[in-house]
């Protein structure tokens, strides 16, 4: 789904005006549908979960789905290209990614396979819990930052400001290096540089990391929404001492 996701980056990158942050390149999660922010036209570009095909919603609301099972990279790329082109959109659609992915070069007999719905009803509930988890951490803390999907990384992630100095990123990230899971996580920033914390210790959920990335992470795995977000708080609190 990851590698899937990057039809709609790509969507984005062709058709909308870049920013300098690749803000234009984020997605949000509705429905269970992952979707790219307003083309020029108006229209959106989807990643629906639940029937695993893109999903082209007009800026009137009709909807046009390509299911993905058993599709290749050309046929993708050629209904991306049709429904521009057929919408209004001037501009023609590439494959075109500025950052790496891990995953095998991708060609244009490259098809994926749905081989198990459950799997993907778990990736479901688990963007639905990281939606839930960070609206709640945000509106308790009166913040109105957007809660969005980058691309790159595939986190659900947000900003969020803590005192007149200090903000932190919090959210949900895909497993990687620092950790084979699904897990939430809480990074302090001073401006663009990281805060490292001196002394951390008797925490009630999850574990403080600073091996290169410094901050506050805890598997998906088990937990609940009132896990999450007491581990969210608790580690916010630990920056907002930071003088």
């Amino acid at each position: 789904m990851h590698l899937v996701a990057q039809y709609l980056a790509t969507a984005a990158i062709s058709f909308i005006q870049k920013r300098e942050d690749d803000s234009h390149t984020n997605l949000g999660w509705i429905n269970n549908t992952l979707e790219t922010l307003e083309f020029p036209n108006g229209d959106k570009l989807g990643l629906n979960y639940e029937n695993f095909a893109l999903e082209w919603t007009t800026y009137n609301g009709n909807k046009q789905y390509l299911l993905l099972n058993n599709k290749t990279h050309k046929e993708i790329k050629d209904w991306i290209s049709d429904m521009s082109a057929t919408n209004g959109i001037e501009k023609p659609y590439k494959y075109k990614l500025h950052y790496e992915l891990p995953y095998d070069e991708i060609t244009d007999t490259t098809s994926f396979k749905l081989t198990n719905q459950e799997d993907l009803n778990v990736l479901i509930n688990q963007r639905d819990l990281a939606q839930q988890v960070l609206d709640s951490i945000l509106k308790s803390n009166a913040d109105d930052s957007s809660i969005r999907i980058w691309p790159h990384h595939f986190d659900t992630g947000a900003i969020m400001t803590v005192n007149k100095k200090h903000s932190v990123g919090l959210g949900m990230a895909i497993p990687d290096e620092l950790i084979n899971d699904f897990y939430f996580y809480v990074s302090g920033y001073n401006g663009h540089d990281s805060i490292k914390l001196q002394s951390v210790k008797d925490l009630k959920h999850g574990s403080y990391y600073d091996n290169g990335w410094k901050g506050f992470a805890l598997p998906v795995k088990g937990i609940d929404k009132d896990t999450a977000i007491s581990f969210c708080q608790e580690a916010i609190s630990k920056y907002a001492e930071v003088s």
